[in-house]
């Protein structure tokens, strides 16, 4: 079932519930009201109390809806769909994406408007009358004392003023409980450090030449086995930096009120909101301690999601199975949060990876009717990078505490450049964490927290498709893989390193290899090996040395570091005469390089590039970064370095009339999505001079170009 059909059957199940036909659409299709300081406080505390009975549906969507007595429009909060209007003098009342669909002479216009960002239009056919955006508003938000219901009902959990002790750090064990979790030094090194010291996360630059999850020899946390997928055409992604009064991190965690209720309850069901879904030890203990919050009508309960290290593997299906059964039970006692911990790991508990027992609680309520009556907390030592918090989010987790993650920040604290208190650690990296949340949300086009909590925005990579079906519901999975054999399996061999007293995982993490190669690392395909004989094969042109560089690749791929090391050529029929086929310098015209921008990579290794494909007749392209008009100019001895295809991207780096005029095509990249992390980025250390004269920037300014164009939002303004 298409999008559009499942907000349809939405918005007539709200109807036919009783609601009004603009209120059902409010509810649905929200403004940025979280973000708005100049919003009526009325209309603000409307928006607010519904937050809890539906989430957001973000478009970008222009949404034209009906009930037979009244006809209107309204546009998302985003704006990304163009939906312009005009009234005749005769009435008559037109709405397309663009004026001038239909001939209509000046003199008969009598209004001529565009629909904004969350704004609404309404038709009432029985007052004969177009009702405006601020009168609809404004008379739906004063129906109810919705403020009223919020002073009553509305918890914000910094504002709770219970006397807590949060777990404190065991230094002692520390180690141990980093090696169960699959904790490397590239972890704390390159990871955390970098959060705790900037606030925001590692940047880095090269692609990853190691084996997906699945083909690793290595025990992967099960996080690795997803993907984020990401937006490009059908829906644009938003840029979370310049469009900042449209992105929320707020999150509902605990029962949801009854949906067709309409305010019956006097607006008396709680809520409790956290401004941002990453906890702190002393957040997740006055969750564990609401209760004691007089009239907070939360009761919350720890559920530990470890089980006997003498079970072996085998015994992890009996554990997930446990933790469902004891999850139904909890909220049938009346318990409404509840908190899923590994904290009692050790040596005779092994962890149940947080993310499937998070998506099989999450799944397995809602097939039992319960999920709306109770949130869900993760409290995990195996979260720590961002990617693990937006998978959590993805399947279902209202708020995490990555306990172990704030322990490991704790003991290199000492260590870092400059002298920061344990709140000051733990603020930088909740605000790194935030800070990509949001990306990673935007890069969907997604505003906010709660659309995107449990959305299950990934693909499954390796998994086994009736593993995915049953614990992860709804996920595609197009490459095959684990069960929950090996997910147990690999959660065992982690914690048997850890307690296994070997002499190198005695005092010192695991070296990691996943960023650089490392003795007894992942494997890469860029050893010292593949490097020397590339370097050797163009410095002498040796096609001997070549073919060598090519056997250590293709070596590389039957070790199973790709998946083209599962494919065979099948030369079995017959041969067909050479002459019949199309000769190799005819096919090779039709290669073009991927798009790698000057800045990225080196002028020398760009214009080789470019050089290299026009000899053979191919094409290479620019990049999101320009080029040099000298290079449009045929060399003397023939050559040309002109690149045959000029991107333009986002950010419009180097991007003029003479740059496109010199193209055989223009490529435009419609989104950075497409790439993990911020996509189209080039720090400041390497804009020198010439690349920032080409990018027409200045020298040692970072350039990042948005996740969207700001003029172009879909294939319809292309056309």
């Amino acid at each position: 079932q298409s999008d559009s059909a499942c907000f349809d059957n939405a918005l007539e199940l709200l109807v036919m519930g009783g609601y009004p036909l603009a209120h059902a659409m409010m509810m649905l299709i929200p403004e940025a009201w979280s973000g708005n300081p100049l919003m009526d406080d009325k209309r603000k505390a409307f928006y607010e109390y519904h937050a809890a009975l539906m989430e957001p549906w973000d478009g970008p969507a222009a949404v034209c809806f009906t009930d037979g007595r009244q006809i209107g429009a309204t546009l998302d909060r985003n704006g990304l769909r163009p939906a312009r209007y005009l009234v005749t003098t005769d009435d008559k009342f037109l709405m397309a994406s663009e004026m001038g669909v239909l001939a209509i002479p000046e003199e008969r216009i009598k209004k001529k408007w565009r629909l904004q960002p969350g704004k609404m239009l309404l038709i009432d056919l029985e007052q004969g009358r177009i009702i405006d955006d601020a009168e609809i508003k404004a008379q739906l938000s004063g129906e109810k004392p919705y403020a009223e219901w919020l002073e009553r009902s509305q918890i914000m959990l910094e504002d709770v003023a219970i006397a807590v002790e949060p777990a404190k750090p065991e230094p002692a064990t520390l180690l141990k409980r980093q090696q169960v979790f699959g904790y490397t030094q590239e972890d704390v090194k390159f990871l955390l450090q970098p959060m705790a010291v900037t606030g925001q996360e590692a940047m880095g630059s090269m692609g990853t030449d190691t084996p997906i999850a699945v083909l690793s020899s290595k025990p992967k946390l099960l996080f690795n086995y997803f993907k984020q997928c990401f937006a490009q055409v059908t829906n644009p992604p938003i840029d979370s930096i310049r469009e900042e009064s449209v992105m929320s991190l707020v999150s509902l965690i605990g029962p949801r009120p009854n949906l067709l209720g309409r305010g019956q309850d006097g607006g008396c069901a709680k809520r409790l909101e956290v401004r941002q879904p990453i906890l702190t030890n002393e957040d997740l203990e006055k969750i564990r301690r609401i209760e004691k919050l007089p009239g907070s009508g939360f009761k919350s309960v720890t559920i530990d999601i470890t089980w006997p290290a003498s079970d072996g593997p085998d015994g992890l299906e009996a554990a997930v199975a446990g933790i469902c059964r004891q999850a139904k039970g909890k909220v049938a006692e009346g318990f409404n949060i509840i908190v899923l911990s590994d904290r009692s790991v050790g040596p005779d508990n092994v962890p149940i990876p947080s993310l499937l027992a998070v998506s099989a609680v999450h799944h397995f309520l809602i097939r039992e009717g319960l999920r709306t009556k109770a949130g869900l907390v993760v409290e995990t030592g195996e979260a720590r990078e961002i990617h693990h918090m937006c998978v959590l989010a993805g399947y279902g987790a209202e708020a995490i505490n990555p306990y172990l993650a704030f322990e490991t920040l704790e003991e290199m604290r000492p260590n870092l450049p400059e002298p920061l208190s344990a709140y000051d650690v733990q603020k930088r990296y909740i605000k790194a964490m935030d800070k990509a949340i949001l990306k990673v949300m935007a890069k969907m086009g997604i505003s906010t927290y709660q659309s995107y909590c449990g959305a299950q925005i990934f693909d499954a990579i390796g998994l086994a498709t009736p593993f995915v079906n049953t614990y992860f519901a709804g996920t595609g999975s197009r490459i095959e893989g684990i069960t929950l054999a090996g997910v147990a399996e690999e959660a065992v061999r982690r914690h048997q390193i850890a307690y296994s007293d070997a002499p190198i995982y005695r005092n010192a993490l695991d070296a990691g290899g996943e960023y650089a190669v490392r003795l007894r690392g992942e494997d890469h395909a860029w050893t010292s090996e593949t490097i020397a004989s590339m370097q050797h094969a163009v410095r002498a042109n040796s096609m001997e040395r070549f073919r060598e560089f090519s056997r250590a690749m293709d070596d590389q791929s039957r070790r199973l570091l790709f998946l083209r090391g599962l494919f065979e050529i099948n030369t079995s029929g017959n041969g067909i005469p050479l002459d019949e086929v199309e000769p190799a310098k005819d096919i090779v015209k039709r290669f073009a390089t991927g798009a790698m921008s000057y800045g990225s990579i080196s002028a020398e290794a760009h214009t080789t590039l470019a050089i290299a494909m026009n000899r053979i007749g191919g094409k290479s392209n620019t990049g999101e970064g320009g080029e040099e008009a000298e290079r449009f100019v045929p060399m003397a001895n023939g050559d040309s370095m002109r690149s045959a295809i000029k991107q333009v991207a986002s950010g419009r780096f180097g991007v003029t009339t003479e740059y496109l005029v010199n193209s055989d095509d223009i490529q435009i990249k419609m989104a950075q999505g497409a790439k993990p992390g911020e996509g189209g980025q080039l720090p400041g250390h390497k804009v020198d001079k010439t690349i920032a004269r080409v990018r027409h920037s200045t020298p040692g300014v970072g350039l990042i170009s948005p996740p969207p164009h700001h003029d172009i939002y879909s294939i319809e303004d292309l056309a």
